[in-house]
């Protein structure tokens, strides 16, 4: 007797123990560094910031909206796998309670990040709400939680229609109506909020019904949705650690690769036209060194003291370095490599001269930044600290790092 019980009990076990090996390289000590950096100094500039909080700043705008991004984005992780395909499908009459117990996982899974929303929220909350009481905050949050478990199940039934179009429309309309509903319920607009409650309900009670006439689930839908999302993971642990699930994607971008690949012919330089294809078109290299630029820009721009800002920039620098390390071995699998007549410090050389550019690169515009906004010595001393900082990184840890 086939029991899907049990059955999720298993394959979440799996899954445990899978990702659970990778997030112990994802939170080493690094990282666990940077990130108590980060917090400390968020908080206190947080509090800090608190004091002087404008009367008209937008309170209810930025947490209807936070709070409702957050409850519509509800995927259902089912744990499929493909063998799943030929192996299940003959057993999906009596998969349901693999299906509740997949739902109550993912539901518990992204409350964490509900929580630490609130938890960020609170102390702006009661300083734009002076004159509400505790127990009104602690409402919203239980209307949260309500929402959420409603987007969950939406998503859920919307997962039975095979069009995308339909999909997405759905999801559209109830991001909408979940921005609503918070933004009146931080304005004290409670017949308005009721409202747009009301409208979501017959939303919801509208894809209950369709997904109702469906004739059955769709396995390869699922399949896609979930393996596409553990793609995601291991694309972010591969640059911490090997991943031998990770399956590349490359793109085109033709244009940034016409600007990047210009190197003189010759053998000495094979692994910088390489490393720097590869750092443009394969992976999220290039995404993550953005996104860190972005991030690390807005600390400096809106953090008040400028030795805080320069201790920011090179905490950007280090993570920078740290996450495209990982280049090196992105070819591990690609035998044809170690074909090529060209030796292995060579190789490691040209990577640490990627590194280095890359690095030179994110420093001046942080330099640039400050000289926006018009602190001539904290350009200087980005300017001065992170290009010592890179070299000396690069050429220590970084190298040291490769030959081991």
């Amino acid at each position: 007797m086939f029991d899907s019980h049990a059955f999720f009990k298993q394959r979440f076990s799996g899954h445990l123990k899978e990702m659970s090996r990778y997030l112990r390289y994802i939170f080493n000590e690094h990282i666990a560094f940077a990130m108590f950096f980060f917090v400390s100094a968020t908080a206190y500039y947080y509090q800090q910031w608190m004091m002087d909080l404008p009367e008209n700043f937008p309170t209810a705008w930025i947490i209807g909206i936070t709070f409702g991004l957050l409850v519509s984005y509800s995927p259902v992780r089912t744990l499929l796998k493909e063998p799943d395909l030929v192996f299940l499908i003959a057993a999906e009459n009596k998969m349901g309670r693999y299906f509740r117990d997949a739902i109550i996982y993912s539901f518990v899974t992204q409350l964490y990040i509900i929580l630490l929303a609130a938890a960020a929220f609170g102390p702006l909350y009661f300083n734009s709400y002076p004159d509400r009481a505790g127990n009104a905050y602690l409402l919203t949050l239980l209307a949260v939680l309500i929402f959420k478990c409603g987007n969950l199940l939406a998503n859920w039934w919307m997962l039975k229609i095979r069009e995308p179009g339909t999909r997405q429309i759905d999801q559209a309309v109830r991001v909408l109506l979940n921005v609503a509903v918070f933004y009146f319920i931080m304005e004290g607009e409670m017949v308005w909020a009721s409202a747009t409650t009301v409208l979501f309900a017959i939303v919801f009670l509208y894809d209950l019904n369709v997904s109702r006439k469906q004739p059955g689930i769709l396995w390869d839908l699922l399949v896609d949705k979930d393996q596409s999302r553990m793609q995601t993971f291991y694309r972010f642990a591969n640059m911490f650690t090997d991943v031998p699930h990770l399956k590349n994607r490359v793109k085109g971008r033709h244009w940034i690769v016409a600007l990047v690949s210009r190197v003189p012919f010759a053998n000495r330089y094979t692994f910088d036209y390489l490393y720097r294809i590869s750092f443009v078109r394969s992976g999220d290299y290039l995404g993550m060194y953005l996104r860190l630029i972005v991030i690390g820009g807005l600390f400096i721009y809106f953090i008040p003291n400028v030795w805080m800002k320069l201790l920011f920039a090179l905490l950007f620098l280090y993570m920078s370095v740290f996450q495209m390390m990982t280049l090196y071995h992105h070819h591990r699998t690609v035998m044809w490599l170690d074909l090529y007549p060209v030796a292995a410090g060579v190789r490691r050389q040209s990577l640490l001269k990627l590194l280095f550019q890359l690095t030179c690169m994110q420093t001046i515009i942080f330099a640039v930044l400050f000289l926006m906004m018009q602190q001539w010595m904290g350009m200087l001393a980005v300017l001065i600290g992170g290009t010592v900082f890179n070299y000396l990184f690069i050429q220590g840890y970084a190298r040291k790092k490769l030959m081991g």
